[in-house]
Parts: structure tokens; C-alpha cells; sequence
């Protein structure tokens, strides 16, 4: 239900109409009696009429809307100034030309005043008034999200739908003012009242202007949209399944290749062409559809509007990376992400004197936000699978679904994990729903300005840099960003919204890389532990222009591969008191590439999780390896629900195409709280070891040794081993029996 506001808006339409009609009318006279229409010119001359306001009671705060006549009664075109004074100070002017003889226009001003009273509204010799109160207090229960622009591209001149959803989920009726901005200009308000319980679409139409990306904002809300040239529309290009390769590819028969293809292109008939069978150097894909649901590599299509055309490939032969996600969507499984990249086996830490590698790090522990959207249930069961498509072993060490209730209106993100953070098992932060403030600069390792690569979630990356690609030993290039937030004084909370990737490169650099530290072993230049691989940091700049580290908690994660995931990082209470500046840097010697970036100050909510440990799980193998080199005892095949309920070093250890098949019951779970809803979190501990020929280094592709959470580094040093007590002595009899030789 719209208010009042909206009804004066259409009596303000009549009463221009009325004005129009009556300047025309009266001007005649006017004139006349003037002597202009008997013969005599006079030059430009401008008369101001019909000064109205809109509303003439509102309250404080609230846009009031000024309109005045300006005619031109002399004979020849001129220019005049509009001065539109308040309480006796000019607050605007326009400048007005206009043709002679009968010539006029409304000029409108938008008023907005924060102060009750009266107020006095000038122009020329023209004066009117309007009334402010004090604006009830803000206790609306109100909650708008999933703000957007239909569409999202158009021409100048077209319109645009700019929507959003309105829900009072209180028990009684409720209003809520809505105010839109466009670049920062006022453009409409709105009075949206809900009864109990109720839900409704809002929405405001405008009108495309100037052509370039503009933002808007809708009370605490924010997104874009952006203008093309007319005759124009841009067309994406990308694709997903298997590594980071870019895509190899023909749009009406000129070459391509390209992660991310982004191009602006006139409107018409374009035909698409990729290789059914394409080679990433870790494994063999081969092209399954088009996101149209095309089977064909080959598409036409007609490019009427902002077009995205994603390629998926599946994995033939190969490996890549981790146990692979898949969710039950009710009809089949669709794949969401490669798990546990922080559980990797191998991380270096340095190299000593003598030529000896120290191992560290390692964390099994990740989280992965399922999409509520697509996640259903079978049966009063959810079902998931993770499947081992790559030639890795893993060891799975625990598993379970997180259930996390959160205020409506409200977003929730994991910070994932960093592979330093011993046993670190992540948080969980509330953020605002939709976009987030947009950081002023970032400044990547060549100080080139990739901040459009991060502004909004279209697939466009920032570029990056490989440390295995540095030119000698000591002399490291790394992967940078440093972001500068601009102003963030009194803010309490701050927290970043990111969506990034890495992409590993090829396992042939990793070795040759390597073989430079011990090299220069050999010939007595390392003197003292040196890192082959530092680690990713996450600094602060203080006051003083200089860069600390932020502690090893709030340290950034190494994101997933393949797959761009977003997590939250958080800031709060990490930058100096006294700082006028707040500038953070990113530093990878990994290629991270980042497609988003956002600001996020809003406090932390009250939560609850729940942790739903699995009904059951089965592990089988639904695809017959013939050419992987692992061996060992690997957990027989059957149910192994009892292996997964903790994290205390007793795995199922499977190998290239095994699978865990869980379930978990969720039939009589309660329905969220008032005012709350729910999202849900897949939690594993999982650790997986590459074959040496495929960046595995300092070990063998067998089973043994096997990993454990308290371990230094893996491989492990001689004083530490797996701990062979009698419960996982007992574990190794029973369940580890399937023995490949």
C-alpha cells in the first residue's frame, strides 16, 4: 500500500497541467498590454509564476518537492537564472534558456531539510512555505532485500525497473519509508505499509541517462546498472569444470582464448564455438553444455541483450584438485565446489642451511555455503556426495551440516580457513544482504588500478602473478592488492566480502622452483632458514605508514581453485585508533585472483547454529580407476557412518573415484524463530595427497604415512608419528582392509 506522497505526486501532474494552460491564456494578455503582439519586440524578458510546493507538511528529513513557472515574454531567446532562496540563502539555481514569445518551463528543486519548523520558500518575488515535524522514531521491523535493476543493461532513454522485497515479519501492522538515490541524486520516495506477517514487491521505474555504470541505493540497500551505447550490449564468455585454463574459443570465426571474456558488441547474429575435447594440462575435459542447456559446442544465438554464455566441461582422464561437493537438488546432483584446499598435503615452509626441507602447515578443516535455492530434501533427508574424480588419495576425517538461523535482512559467510591455522574451524559473520560499500582504490603488485575487476560479481578477475614464475631464489614476486577503504572513522565493526580463486599454475614450476633453493644450498648461499613459499599475509597500514601483519586468526585464506568462492574477512578492531587512512594489503605467493570485494559495517547479529552430524554414511566406487599409481590399505567399501562423526584422526581413506554418499535428517527439525531465516553450511576435516609427479614432494603415493591433526608439517619429522594407540590400531584392523598393491 503506497502513501499519500504518491497521490500528491499525480495532483502535482494536474496542477502543471493547469499552470501550462493558463500561462498560455494569460501570457496573451500579458503581452498585449505590453505592446509586444501590436508590433513592438522587446528583448529577452522572464516573469516567474505558480510557485508550488510538495508537500506543504512533511517531516523532517523527508524530500520536499519546490515547483515554479519561468516565461519568456520578450521577443527574442535568452538566458536567465532561477535562484531558489530558503529562509532568506539561495540553496540551488539553475540556469534557464529560452526561446522568445510565449516560451516556458517548470523548473523543479528537491528541498531536504533535517530541522522541524517552518520554512520560507523564495523565487524572484515569489514566496510560499512548508511545515516539518519531527519525523516519528525509526522502529520499523520492515526488512527489504534482494534488491535489483531489470534489466541490468540498457540504452539512454530506457527504462529500468529497480525492485525490491519488503517483509514485515513482526505480528502487527508496520510502515517503512523508502527513499531511492541514483548516483547520489534523490529521486523518489515511498511509503510502504505490511500488515502482520505480509510480504510485497517494490518497485520504481526511472529512466536511463548518460551512459557509464551508476549506482543506486534503496535505504540501506545498495546495487548498479549500467548504460550502453544504443545498438550496442556486452557479451560474456567463460566457462567452468576443471582447472583455470582460459577457454579456447571462436565468435563468428575469429579466434579467442580468454578465462573471462568481456567485450562490448553490436547488437546481431553471433555464432559460439569451443572444442568438445579440451586439454588442461592436469587432465582431459570434454564439453557437456552451454548454460542455454545447449548440448552442441556449437551455438547461434541473437545478442539483444547483456548475454552470458558459460561453457561447463566434465573430467574425462586426470586429476585436479580435492573431493568434489555435489548437493541432491531434486531431480539430480549438482556439483558446488572442490572441498578442504587448506588440507592439502605438502605445504613447504623453509629450507635450512644444510639443504634440508622443514614442512608446515596444513588444516583439514573447511566450510562451504550450500545454496538453500537448490539444496532438497529426499525424503526427509538431505543428500550429499563428495566424490574423488582427481588421482589423489584422501583421508576424511569428520563431516557435518551446520544449520544457521540469522536475522531476516541479513547474510551470512564463513572465513573459510588458512592452511597455517592449526585446527582453526572458522566463523561465521553476518553482513547486509545485496552489495556492499565498494573500496576507493585497489592497486595491484604493478600498481595498475584493478578496482572495476572487484566492483560487482560478473566473473571478471583481477589479474595475477605466480611466485613460482620470480626470477631467482631471493628475489620473490608476489601476488598483491592493496585495497584503500577511504573514510571509516566511528565505525565499530568492519568486515570484507570477498570472492576470489587461485590458480596453482602447472606442477613442472612448483619443482623447478624448489630445485633453486637447493641449488643454492649446495652452494653454501642460504645461510639461514630461508621460505620457498611464504605465506599469504593479511596487513594493516598504521599511522606511521607502516605495514603490520594482522594476527594469525584474521589471517586471509588461500581461496579454493576452480571454483570462486566468497568468504568474510574480519577487520574489526584491527586498525590503529589514530589512523586517518584505512588501507589493508593482500599478499599471495600463490596466484589469487579476486572478482569481488566489498565492505560490510554492520554489527554482528545473533545467531544460532546447529551442528547435524551424518544419519548415515556409504562409501562405494562409482567409477573404475585402471591407471592410478596409489597404493596401500584404503578403507573397505560399506558403511563408514561411524568414522565421520569427529574429528580424532580415524579416516575413510579413499582414492580416485571412490565416493561417501551421507545423509542427513532433517525431517522434524523446527522451523526458524520469528523474524529469523536459515542458510546451511557443509563442515569437513579432509586431508588429500597429490602423486609426486603432480606436485607431491617428499613422499610417496601410498597411504602411509598418514597424516594427523597435531602434526607439525607433512611429511613429519622422525619424532613424531600417527598415534598407534589401541582405538586406532583397533580403527586400522577393522575398516582399512581394502588393500591396493
Amino acid at each position: 500500500m503506497l502513501s499519500s506522497l504518491t497521490v500528491d505526486k499525480l495532483k502535482v501532474i494536474l496542477i502543471i497541467d493547469l499552470i501550462i494552460v493558463g500561462v498560455f491564456s494569460g501570457a496573451y494578455f500579458y503581452l498585449q498590454s505590453e505592446g509586444i503582439i501590436s508590433g513592438s519586440v522587446k528583448p529577452a524578458t522572464f516573469v516567474f509564476t505558480d510557485l508550488v510546493v510538495n508537500p506543504v507538511e512533511a517531516f523532517a528529513g523527508q524530500p520536499v518537492q519546490v515547483l515554479v513557472n519561468v516565461t519568456n515574454i520578450g521577443g527574442f531567446e535568452g538566458e536567465t537564472i532561477v535562484d531558489l532562496e530558503v529562509n532568506g540563502v539561495v540553496v540551488n539555481s539553475v540556469s534557464v534558456v529560452l526561446a522568445g514569445l510565449n516560451t516556458c518551463e517548470i523548473i523543479e528543486f528537491i528541498v531536504v531539510e533535517t530541522n522541524t519548523g517552518v520554512y520560507t520558500v523564495k523565487v524572484g518575488d515569489l514566496s510560499t512555505s512548508f511545515l516539518l515535524n519531527e519525523a516519528p522514531p525509526n522502529t520499523s521491523k520492515i526488512v527489504l532485500s534482494n534488491i535489483k535493476a531489470n534489466p541490468y543493461e540498457v540504452w539512454p532513454g530506457e527504462s529500468i525497473t529497480i525492485s525490491a522485497t519488503a517483509k514485515n515479519p513482526s505480528s502487527s501492522t508496520d510502515s517503512l519509508m523508502m527513499t531511492l538515490f541514483v548516483d547520489d541524486v534523490l529521486i523518489e520516495t515511498k511509503l510502504v505499509e505490511l500488515a502482520a506477517d505480509a510480504t510485497t514487491q517494490v518497485e520504481f521505474v526511472i529512466t536511463a541517462s548518460y551512459e557509464g555504470l551508476h549506482k543506486f541505493s534503496l535505504n540501506t540497500l545498495s546495487s548498479t546498472f549500467t548504460v550502453v551505447p544504443e545498438g550496442y550490449h556486452t557479451l560474456i564468455v567463460t566457462r567452468v569444470g576443471g582447472g583455470s585454463k582460459p577457454l579456447p574459443f571462436t565468435l563468428n570465426g575469429e579466434a579467442y582464448e580468454a578465462r573471462f571474456f568481456l567485450e562490448l558488441l553490436p547488437v546481431g547474429e553471433y555464432t559460439l564455438s569451443v572444442s568438445n575435447i579440451l586439454d588442461v594440462g592436469t587432465g582431459i575435459l570434454q564439453f557437456a553444455s552451454w548454460n542455454s542447456e545447449t548440448k552442441s559446442s556449437t551455438v547461434t544465438f541473437m545478442l539483444k541483450e547483456r548475454m552470458t554464455m558459460t561453457a561447463t566441461y566434465d573430467l574425462l582422464s586426470g586429476y585436479a584438485s580435492c573431493p568434489s561437493l555435489y548437493i541432491w537438488n531434486g531431480t539430480g546432483y549438482t556439483y558446488v565446489t572442490d572441498v578442504s584446499n587448506a588440507g592439502w598435503l605438502g605445504y613447504t615452509g623453509y629450507i635450512n642451511p644444510n639443504g634440508e626441507i622443514i614442512f608446515s602447515g596444513g588444516n583439514p578443516y573447511d566450510y562451504v555455503k550450500l545454496d538453500k535455492n537448490i539444496l532438497t530434501d529426499k525424503n526427509g533427508y538431505f543428500d550429499i556426495v563428495l566424490s574423488q574424480q582427481w588421482d589423489e588419495l584422501f583421508y576424511m576425517d569428520y563431516v557435518s551440516l551446520l544449520v544457521v538461523d540469522h536475522p531476516i535482512g541479513t547474510d551470512v559467510y564463513t572465513s573459510m580457513t588458512n592452511y597455517l591455522n592449526k585446527g582453526y574451524t572458522g566463523q561465521i559473520y553476518t553482513t547486509a544482504t545485496g552489495e556492499f560499500l565498494a573500496p576507493v582504490s585497489a592497486i595491484n603488485e604493478k600498481g595498475e588500478n584493478v578496482l572495476d575487476a572487484i566492483l560487482w560479481k560478473d566473473g571478471n578477475f583481477t589479474p595475477g602473478v605466480n611466485g613460482n614464475d620470480s626470477p631467482t631464489w631471493n628475489n620473490v614476486i608476489q601476488n598483491q592488492l592493496t585495497l584503500d577503504f577511504g573514510d571509516l572513522s566511528g565505525i565499530d565493526q568492519i568486515k570484507l566480502v570477498v570472492t576470489a580463486s587461485v590458480d596453482w599454475g602447472p606442477a613442472e614450476t612448483y619443482y623447478e622452483w624448489i630445485s633453486k633453493f637447493e641449488t643454492a644450498a649446495s652452494m653454501d648461499l642460504i645461510t639461514e632458514n630461508t621460505p620457498i613459499v611464504p605465506k599469504p599475509t593479511l596487513e594493516i597500514l598504521t599511522a606511521d605508514g607502516v605495514w603490520v601483519e594482522a594476527p594469525q586468526d584474521r589471517q586471509i585464506p588461500l581461496p579454493s581453485d576452480y571454483t570462486a568462492r566468497t568468504f568474510a574477512v574480519d577487520l574489526t578492531g584491527l586498525f590503529p585508533n589514530d589512523t586517518t587512512e584505512y588501507k589493508v594489503r593482500f599478499t599471495n605467493f600463490w596466484n589469487v585472483t579476486y572478482n569481488y570485494i566489498g565492505i560490510d559495517i554492520t554489527p554482528q547479529q545473533d545467531i544460532t547454529i546447529i551442528s547435524l552430524k551424518p544419519t548415515s554414511a556409504k562409501l562405494d566406487q562409482f567409477w573404475d580407476i585402471i591407471d592410478s599409481e596409489s597404493t596401500g590399505a584404503f578403507t573397505r567399501y560399506g558403511d563408514v557412518t561411524m568414522l565421520l562423526q569427529e574429528a580424532d584422526d580415524i579416516y575413510v581413506i579413499g582414492r580416485q573415484g571412490d565416493r561417501v554418499n551421507l545423509q542427513f535428517y532433517i525431517g522434524d527439525f523446527p522451523e526458524p524463530a520469528e523474524g529469523m531465516e536459515r542458510d546451511y553450511f557443509f563442515a569437513v576435516a579432509c586431508w588429500f595427497k597429490d602423486p609426486p609427479n603432480a606436485w607431491g614432494y617428499g613422499f610417496t603415493f601410498t597411504v602411509d604415512p598418514m597424516p594427523f591433526l597435531n602434526m607439525t608439517g607433512f611429511p613429519y619429522t622422525d619424532k613424531e608419528n600417527y598415534p598407534y594407540d589401541t582405538i586406532h590400531l583397533t580403527y586400522l584392523s577393522e575398516y582399512n582392509t581394502r588393500i591396493i598393491s
